[in-house]
């Protein structure tokens, strides 16, 4: 008898299927299917990327052993390697890139109040990417250098809650500074960046759509000193200047005045100095939003060590957009499963818990709550000791 229903299909339950079938919609991905559709395909790569399988074959196993619950995990069609290798070849992978998306705006309105910077009330973000080795000779179209393959994963991170607001897989060529203009920039919002993204033309543009910006700056800038502003030594803050870009190419990009402040860390004793278009926010609040811009470095770091990013199941363009898209759609559905659910748990702690118990008929609050890790020992035990004390 069946009682009760997996942990993975009470973990399916918070997707919006219907937003999915949108997307699928709107890219045919069903059209001609006969058994293997959109969802069975979604759910066998995210069930892949919660329990780290390694392969094709490796999916086809695990989900095979458990036949007689794939049903009541929401998976109607028949699995094999080669259907799922067809799949993720062919399929659009805009579909799972629409429906990502559609988790992310979820996701962004379950953690919209939450606060990072008690000074701070505007929307932050930090803009970073990471760089995905590849072999050039099983992925030709990823060419990166001479004998190397690789593509990049462009990232807007919200800092609240470390959601991804935008996402943009490229080749490994592409300079990150060309980013900045595929942005959609919201009014208002602080954007946090690198010394990579340094292009004054491009920062500009930033502020003439009434948005701020904080950046590191070079230490070749060249610049002329308005006026100082009064500073407090211990708080790391050495000095906040309200400055003119002196430069002849750099003060016709950007013709109006700047702030910059300079940064001591007092751990690394690191000198950091940045430049901002926000002459409002304390000096010290700007030295601690770039600090917050860390959050997309552990993000990069926390896919590529608990998801499968760095390691594919296909060769294609496709199959490696498709099973990146999906893993971030894993990520953020961890993330809206914490949120709704209100657990205490970090997301690492989710997802290790899950890839243990998704075939398990259990409450998944249960699952994630029940966090009894005590070991209690018998003192009655019958087990000889080895060396006699």
């Amino acid at each position: 008898m069946n009682i009760g229903r997996t942990v993975f299909a009470q973990v399916m339950d918070h997707l919006p299927l219907h937003e999915f079938r949108r997307c699928v919609d709107r890219y045919h991905g069903d059209y001609k299917t006969q058994s293997f559709s959109s969802l069975d395909q979604l759910l066998c790569m995210a069930f892949a990327q919660m329990t780290y399988r390694e392969s094709l074959r490796d999916i086809e196993v695990c989900l095979r052993a458990q036949s007689s619950k794939l049903y009541h995990m929401g998976i109607r069609g028949g699995i094999s390697r080669s259907t799922l290798a067809y799949a993720n070849e062919h399929r659009d992978w805009r579909i799972f890139a629409d429906f990502a998306h559609a988790l992310i705006g979820i996701a962004k309105d379950l953690y919209a109040h939450d606060s990072f910077i008690t000074d701070l009330n505007e929307t932050a973000y930090a803009l970073d990417s990471t760089t995905i080795d590849l072999c050039l000779s099983l992925f030709p179209w990823a060419r990166f250098r001479k004998r190397k393959g690789a593509i990049k994963l462009h990232t807007l991170l919200d800092l609240k809650g470390s959601i991804p607001s935008f996402i943009r897989i490229t080749h490994g060529k592409l300079h990150d500074v060309r980013i900045l203009d595929e942005l959609i920039v919201e009014p208002g919002s602080f954007y946090v960046m690198d010394r990579g993204y340094l292009d004054f033309a491009r920062l500009y543009t930033l502020h003439l759509l009434m948005a701020f910006f904080v950046i590191r700056a070079k230490t070749n800038l060249r610049f002329r000193r308005l006026y100082s502003h009064p500073v407090d030594p211990s708080t790391g803050v050495l000095c906040d200047q309200r400055i003119v870009l002196s430069g002849f190419y750099a003060s016709k990009d950007y013709p109006e005045k700047l702030r910059r402040v300079r940064f001591v860390d007092a751990q690394t004793q690191k000198h950091l100095t940045f430049l901002c278009n926000n002459f409002l926010l304390p000096a010290q609040t700007i030295a601690e939003l770039y600090r917050c811009r860390w959050k997309v470095e552990l993000f990069f770091k926390w896919i590529k060590q608990h998801l499968r990013i760095k390691a594919f199941y296909g060769t294609s363009q496709n199959a490696v957009k498709t099973q990146i898209w999906i893993a971030i759609s894993v990520y953020v559905l961890v993330a809206i499963l914490k949120k709704r659910l209100r657990l205490d748990s970090s997301l690492y702690t989710i997802l290790q818990i899950l890839s243990l118990t998704l075939f398990e008929k259990t409450p998944v609050i249960q699952v994630l709550t029940d966090n009894d890790h005590s070991f209690q020992t018998d003192d009655a035990c019958n087990q000889l000791n080895l060396f006699d004390s």
